[in-house]
C-alpha cells in the first residue's frame, strides 16, 4: 500500500468513528430534565400578577374620555380572565410617548417590574408604550432580561414579547410609531410657521390679560395694577427681589393664583415684551421632537414681530428703558442707565468714553457716537511731510523693530484679554492718579487713557495698593470685551498686548495705543490660539503680529513717529486734551423717566390696591 492509500484509509477510519459517535444512545440510557415553558398570558392554569399601561398625549379636557375608557376597557379585560390578578393600572396623562421625561407612573410600573411584582404588562399598542424606538424596544429587552421575565402585550398589534419571534415585529413597528411622530411633529412646525406668517399668533396666559372668545388679549384692570407695580418699582431702583417680597406682602397673585413670588417671577413679567402692546413669536423652538426640549431661539429659525398688537399695560418707552436697566444690571450697576460720551473738540474729538461695567451699546452704537461730531471738529490725519535737513540722516526705508524682540518691562503696554485688562507699571508711572478714563476712537482703532478724578461717573480706577506701592490692577472687561475687540478687529479667542506712547500737554500726560502696534498671544507649545484666562497666571507662550503674513518686518519710522506724535499729526491746531465728553444718545426711543413722577405712579398704584382690599 503505497503513501496515498495510507492517507486515504486514514481518512475513512475518521470518519466512520464520527459517525458512530453521532449515533448517541438509547433513550433507556438518558433521562431529559424539561425546561420551564414559555408563560401562555392566556394559560388558565398559571396566575399572571397583571398590570396595566394608559396614557394619552394631551391634558385636554375632550380627552378624558378616551383615558377614561381605556383605564375601563383594560380593567373589564383583566377580570375576563382568571388567570389574570391586577396588580395597578399606571396612567400618564396629558404625557408625549416620545420622552420618559414626567412619565412619573411609566417609571413608577418599570420600578415595580424590578421589585419583582409584576410578571405582565398589557397596553393599548406600541405607540402608547413608547414613540421612541430606543426606548420601547430597549425597556422591552430589559423586562425580558429579568429574573422571572416579564413579558409586555401589546393588543392592537398582538405582540407578545414573551414568544422569541416578537422583537423584529415591535422594531418595526415602533419605528412607524417613531416616524408618526416625527411626520405630526414636522406637520405642526409648518402650521405654526403659516400662522406666524399671516400674523396669527399664540397667546399664553400672561399676568394682566385675559382671552376672549377670539383668543385675543384684553386688558385685566385687577391684574393691570400688579404689573405696573413691578415695572414702576424697578425704574424707581427696586431689585427684582424687593418687588417679590412687595408683592408678597400685599398678597397679589401671579396668573396662576399663587401669592408667594420670587425674584425669576417679577424678572419674567419685566421682560415679556407683551405688556407693551407687542408680540414677538418663537422665541424658543424645540430641535428635536423625541426629547422635547426647548431651546432659546438665536435666529435658528424663524422670528416674527408685531408692535401694537393689542393695548398695552407699560408704555413702549419705559419697556425699552427697563429692558436697557435690565441689560445694564447684568454687569453688576444698578440704578444707572449707561450713556455714551464722545469728546467734541480738541486732540480727543471723536473719543468715545468706555465704562467696563457697561453692557448695554454695541460696536455700531459707538461708531454712531464718533460720527456725531461735527467733520469739521474731529482732526484730520495728514500724511506726514518727510523733510530731512542737510546733515540728518534719512531714515526713509528704515523700519521700527517690533517691540515684541525687546524686554516690555519699561515700556507702555496694555493687555487685553476677552475677560480682563491690565497695564504695565510704566503707565502708571507716567499717569500718577488713582481714577483714569479710558477713551477710543471706533474709526482710528486707537486708545487714549487720561487722568481723572473717582468724582468722574466715567472713571475707574487701575491701581490697587501692595506694600504701600501702587501697582496695576485686573480690571474686569467681560461686559465690554465683545465690543473694544469688534472696533479693534481682534478675534475674542485670542489675549492682546498693544502698545502706545505718552503725550505731555497742560501739564498732563495722556497715553495713546494704536491697533497697528498691537500682538496676538499664543501658546508655545501649540501654537494654537489661547482663549481668555481666568485668573493673572497665563501659560508660557509668545507674542506674535496680529497678521504674520504681512510683508512687511516692522513700520515704517516716519509712520511710527507719526501714529503717536500729536504735535505732528496737528500742527496746524492747538494741542486740548482736556474737553469734556458730552453725551451721546444712541437710541432716541429711551427716555428717562422723572423719579418723582414714577414715586407718584407707584403711590397711585399702591392705593388703588390698598382701597380695593379696604372694600
Amino acid at each position: 500500500m503505497n503513501e496515498t492509500e495510507q492517507k486515504l484509509s486514514s481518512a475513512e477510519e475518521r470518519k466512520e468513528k464520527i459517525r458512530q459517535r453521532y449515533k448517541g444512545i438509547g433513550d433507556d440510557q438518558l433521562s431529559v430534565i424539561p425546561a420551564v415553558p414559555k408563560p401562555d398570558i392566556f394559560d388558565h392554569e398559571r396566575t399572571l400578577r397583571v398590570a396595566v399601561y394608559a396614557r394619552v398625549s394631551t391634558d385636554d379636557p375632550n380627552q378624558t374620555s378616551s383615558y377614561e375608557l381605556q383605564k375601563n376597557h383594560y380593567t373589564d379585560l383583566v377580570n375576563a380572565n382568571p388567570n389574570w390578578e391586577l396588580v395597578d393600572i399606571y396612567a400618564d396623562e396629558g404625557i408625549s410617548g416620545t420622552s420618559l421625561q414626567h412619565r412619573d407612573n411609566f417609571v413608577r410600573m418599570i420600578n415595580d417590574c424590578e421589585a419583582g411584582r409584576i410578571d405582565l404588562i398589557v397596553t393599548k399598542s406600541v405607540s402608547r408604550f413608547a414613540r421612541n424606538l430606543l426606548d420601547g424596544v430597549g425597556f422591552v429587552r430589559k423586562l425580558s432580561a429579568m429574573t422571572p421575565p416579564v413579558g409586555v402585550f401589546f393588543e392592537t398589534e398582538n405582540i407578545n414579547t414573551f414568544k422569541s419571534e416578537s422583537e423584529m415585529s415591535l422594531a418595526i413597528v415602533s419605528t412607524m410609531a417613531q416616524e408618526e411622530s416625527h411626520t405630526k411633529s414636522e406637520i405642526m412646525n409648518a402650521s405654526i410657521e403659516m400662522r406666524f406668517r399671516r400674523g396669527i399668533f399664540l397667546t399664553p396666559a400672561l399676568l394682566g390679560y385675559d382671552q376672549d372668545e377670539n383668543g385675543d388679549l384684553v386688558i385685566n384692570e385687577d391684574e393691570a395694577k400688579t404689573v405696573r407695580l413691578i415695572f414702576f418699582m424697578y425704574i424707581y431702583g427696586y431689585t427684582c427681589q424687593q418687588i417679590a417680597d412687595t408683592l408678597t406682602k400685599l398678597e397679589r397673585k401671579t396668573k396662576r393664583g399663587n401669592t408667594t413670588w420670587s425674584g425669576s417671577t417679577v424678572m419674567a413679567q419685566l421682560t415679556n415684551e407683551r405688556h407693551c402692546g407687542s408680540v414677538l413669536a418663537r422665541k424658543t423652538f424645540t430641535p428635536n421632537y423625541l426629547d422635547h426640549k426647548s431651546k432659546k431661539n438665536r435666529k435658528d429659525r424663524n422670528q416674527y414681530f408685531q408692535p401694537e398688537h393689542h393695548d398695552p399695560i407699560i408704555s413702549r418707552k419705559d419697556f425699552i428703558y427697563v429692558q436697557h436697566l435690565i441689560q445694564n444690571s447684568t454687569s453688576g450697576n444698578t440704578n444707572i442707565l449707561p450713556e455714551l460720551h464722545v469728546v467734541p473738540d480738541g486732540m480727543l474729538a471723536g473719543y468715545v468714553t468706555i465704562n467696563p461695567r457697561w453692557s448695554g451699546f454695541k460696536p455700531k452704537d459707538y461708531l454712531a457716537a464718533c460720527e456725531s461730531i461735527a467733520p469739521e471738529s474731529i482732526p484730520e490725519d495728514e500724511e506726514p511731510t518727510i523733510t530731512v535737513e542737510e546733515g540728518d540722516l534719512d531714515l526713509r526705508g528704515f523700519q521700527i523693530v517690533p517691540a515684541r524682540y525687546f524686554s516690555v518691562a519699561n515700556r507702555l503696554t496694555i493687555t487685553i484679554s476677552p475677560t480682563k485688562m491690565k497695564f504695565s507699571s510704566s503707565c502708571l508711572r507716567k499717569i500718577s492718579t488713582e481714577n483714569v478714563e479710558i477713551l477710543i476712537h471706533p474709526i482710528k482703532r486707537k486708545i487714549a487713557i487720561r487722568p481723572t478724578s473717582s468724582d468722574n461717573r466715567l472713571s475707574f480706577s487701575w491701581v490697587r495698593k501692595k506694600d504701600g506701592v501702587n501697582i496695576p490692577r485686573n480690571i474686569t472687561i467681560s461686559a465690554i470685551a465683545p465690543c473694544i475687540f469688534a472696533l479693534m478687529g481682534w478675534d475674542l479667542d485670542h489675549r492682546f498686548r498693544i502698545h502706545g506712547s505718552s503725550i505731555s500737554c497742560e501739564e498732563t500726560n495722556i497715553l495713546f495705543f494704536c491697533s497697528e502696534d498691537s500682538e496676538k498671544y499664543v501658546t508655545k507649545d501649540s501654537g494654537q490660539k489661547d482663549a481668555s484666562e481666568e485668573n493673572s497666571t497665563f501659560p508660557k507662550g509668545t507674542y506674535m503680529d496680529c497678521d504674520p503674513y504681512k510683508d512687511e518686518f516692522g513700520v515704517d519710522y516716519y509712520t511710527h513717529q507719526y501714529l503717536y506724535d500729536l504735535s505732528m499729526q496737528h500742527r496746524a491746531n492747538p494741542i486740548i486734551i482736556s474737553s469734556d465728553s458730552v453725551a451721546y444718545n444712541p437710541n432716541p426711543d429711551i427716555e428717562v423717566p422723572d423719579p418723582q413722577i414714577i414715586a407718584t405712579q407707584i403711590e397711585n398704584v399702591l392705593n388703588e390696591i390698598n382701597s380695593k382690599e379696604d372694600i
